[in-house]
């Protein structure tokens, strides 16, 4: 692929380009000439910014397109993408000139209206999440009926990436960065690892020049030595496969260093240099039945020492993209190799993914994806669905297990919570524990690969709101986030009707019609948090049962005690009745600033947290309650993993650091997954800063942040 990549990045007239295209179909139809005369037609005048015909994108675009797929319905779309978005062609031609199949495929793609050069924000824009985000929600949903869309417009960002040098080095670093958080997963998720390196490389050699030289310049000074110990690999494994009875003519080895953009986040994970990085070689044994795996990799395991730890066996439990190869790990005189062995099949899948076969339904051409139709956060901001579905394309995966065996993939790091939900969920809403091979653990337990789990449950549903920064997959999360907020907005209404009801003395039968008469129904709820429209609510509601004399601002009619605020402790309370005390009940342990509710007893409070299940049913049980509010200035805890290197002073470096972000440290653990080249250090710490996300950015720019967890409420364990 990098000779024909080249090429392609060489090109700038349109008969090379057409010669690159015909040279990767073996059979072209009338409908792809047909379609490349009207794409040429339709760009005739266009120039790109490098000063070629604008058709040479399409037809490389569509090169490449033939290259990973050689579908033509798809090339014919590829050499059409630009014409409905660019030129006076509409989708209603494409489709009366070459078919439903080739127009819904360009209409997809003009759908997905990535941002262009001149429309992206700086890369130091705060601006620059919210665009990468709404970008990647255009691509998924204007996909998720048919993959293709995708992968040609993976090709077509690849062909962007590779001519980028025709802009200015502002613009190349904007796009660059998009292409490292928006299509390079995506190509990941969809199996098609040539194009996922490449798009990284591509777009690593932008962004960080620097580090891309110095390893570009350490492959290149060491490529002797590195392909001597690489050949020496490859010669004993051959030999070794062929004193164990494995005919030569039934296997092939293949050869290989670690791409730029994986060297690099290796070293960076683990803060070690470039020669530390074990599995910097690998070698590949492709044959031809999925048995002759095993027997590669008995041979393997009897003659040399396996790292067992970096073992996998994805034949036997295959990735959700349907990659299929067994990794194994070997020690060997030169240093370590990894050793990955796969059927021919399995190679094809495993470089190109879902281009490499389409499996079409009858009578429809569309290809669904599960984990694609999972990623429909259409409720969500841009920033929350970004959040919730990168977690599902950039991780690494792990197989686990339930009693009966069923094979469950997760993101690597994935907890009890996330295989609740996994299997359902109900499921994973109802979760009271989790059994992990027969020993019982907590459900923010991290499973392994190869656990076998087993979830508890039980007859009501919990509320663990806290636990969306514990969890990895984004359907615990999303599962999480939207129960906990309708069960939010409910706990609300019930308390902002309770509260009115104790202020007017009066029932919720009478209330809540003058609730509706005044159009105030759907948004009641803000009443029980949001001080000022509470007050402007009461107002509204003592003008209605009042007397047409008496003034809004004398609020009552006569009987009526008159409003005022009162602090006691950590509290402030709003209302109109006399409050001498503040409680707490044993049932729940709220702590600062976690959300509350106070119930009103004989001129007392009773401070319950707000997802209590005895505060839920007093609540639906109309029990009287006060506003009430925490006096003090916010303040979130944060539980912080961060990698530093080990050198003299870097603690007190560190410490130091965060005292002028203004966090206040409460504990600090050394000496976690410890490793000659870096510690990782577990701190908690308090912040006025209520957002984690803000936060992570500004201690993301001074250390390597590994997580951040949020401890700010009483529900998170």
């Amino acid at each position: 692929m990098n000779i024909f990549l080249k090429n392609i990045k060489s090109c700038r007239d349109i008969q090379t380009a057409k010669e690159l295209l015909f040279g990767q179909l073996s059979d072209c139809s009338s409908s792809t000439i047909k379609a490349l005369d009207v794409a040429m037609e339709a760009h005739k005048y266009q120039l790109r910014k490098s000063g070629e015909p604008y058709i040479v994108h399409p037809i490389l675009v569509a090169a490449i397109t033939a290259f990973v797929s050689n579908d033509e319905i798809m090339i014919q779309a590829a050499l059409l993408h630009d014409v409905v978005e660019d030129t006076s062609l509409s989708i209603e031609n494409i489709t009366k000139d070459f078919g439903e199949d080739v127009a819904h495929l360009v209409e997809g793609l003009t759908k997905i209206v990535a941002i262009r050069d001149e429309k992206l924000v700086s890369s130091k824009s705060n601006e620059k999440l919210l665009g990468s985000a709404l970008s990647f929600r255009k691509m998924l949903i204007a996909s998720i009926h048919d993959v293709r869309i995708l992968v040609i417009k993976l090709c077509d960002r690849l062909h962007n990436m590779l001519t980028i040098d025709a802009l200015d080095k502002d613009k190349q670093k904007r796009i660059a960065e998009e292409t490292l958080v928006v299509y390079a997963p995506i190509a990941h998720r969809l199996g098609i690892s040539r194009l996922k390196n490449t798009l990284e490389d591509l777009s690593f050699e932008v962004i960080y020049p620097d580090d891309y030289k110095k390893i570009s310049d350490y492959l290149e000074s060491n490529h002797q030595n590195i392909q001597v110990k690489l050949n020496s690999f490859v010669s004993k494994v051959k030999d070794t496969l062929h004193n164990d009875g494995i005919l030569t003519k039934h296997f092939k080895i293949f050869g290989r260093v670690k791409h730029h953009y994986s060297i690099y986040l290796k070293m960076h994970r683990k803060g070690i240099d470039i020669d530390e990085v074990l599995d910097l070689l690998a070698i590949r044994v492709i044959v031809n039945d999925p048995i002759e795996c095993y027997k590669v990799l008995g041979s393997m395991h009897l003659h040399f020492t396996p790292l067992i730890s970096r073992f996998k066996d994805y034949i036997a439990l295959p990735k959700e993209n349907g990659y299929q190869t067994i990794h194994t790990t070997l020690f060997d005189e030169q240093g370590i190799v990894e050793v990955q062995t796969r059927t021919k099949q399995m190679h094809k899948l495993a470089e190109y993914g879902v281009a490499a076969h389409w499996k079409y339904k009858e009578g429809d051409s569309a290809i669904k994806l599960e984990w694609l139709e999972g990623l429909q956060y259409q409720n969500e901001s841009a920033e929350e669905f970004y959040e919730l579905a990168k977690g599902d394309l950039f991780s690494e995966d792990i197989a686990v297990f339930s009693p009966k065996g069923d094979n469950y993939t997760l993101p690597k790091g994935s907890v009890a919570m996330d295989f609740a939900y996994a299997v359902h969920s109900h499921i994973g809403a109802k979760a009271t524990g989790a059994i992990v091979n027969k020993q019982k653990v907590s459900l923010l337990s991290p499973l392994k690969n190869g656990d076998i789990v087993r979830i508890e449950t039980g007859d009501e549903p919990n509320f663990h709101c806290s636990w969306i920064d514990s969890v990895k997959t984004s359907r615990a999360k999303e599962g999480i986030r939207s129960r906990c907020k309708a069960r939010l907005k409910e706990c609300d209404t019930y308390s902002a009707n309770n509260i009115l009801v104790t202020i007017f003395d009066n029932r919720v039968e009478d209330i809540e019609p003058i609730i509706e008469e005044l159009h105030l129904k759907d948004n009641i709820y803000r009443a029980a948090t949001q001080l000022d429209f509470l007050k402007d609510t009461i107002y509204k509601i003592a003008e209605r049962i009042g007397t047409k004399e008496v003034r809004s601002w004398e609020v009552f009619k006569k009987g009526y005690k008159k409003l005022f605020t009162k602090t006691i402790e950590l509290f402030e309370f709003f209302g109109n009745k006399n409050v001498y005390n503040v409680e707490f009940d044993y049932c729940c342990h709220p702590k600062m600033n976690d959300q509350i509710v106070a119930f009103f007893e004989n001129d007392k409070v009773i401070v319950h947290h707000k997802l209590c299940k005895k505060a839920y049913q007093k609540m639906h049980d109309n029990t009287p309650m006060v506003y009430v509010s925490w006096k003090n200035s916010k303040l979130s805890k944060y539980r912080l993993i961060i990698s530093l290197q080990n050198q003299k002073g870097v603690l007190a470096q560190l410490l130091t650091t965060l005292s002028k972000m203004n966090l206040n440290l409460i504990s600090i653990e050394l000496g976690i997954n410890r490793s000659d080249k870096a510690e990782y250090c577990k701190i908690d710490v308090e912040s006025v800063e209520s957002k984690k996300s803000v936060l992570e950015s500004k201690i993301s720019k001074e250390y390597k942040l590994i997580e951040i967890i949020s401890l700010s409420d009483a529900y998170s364990n």
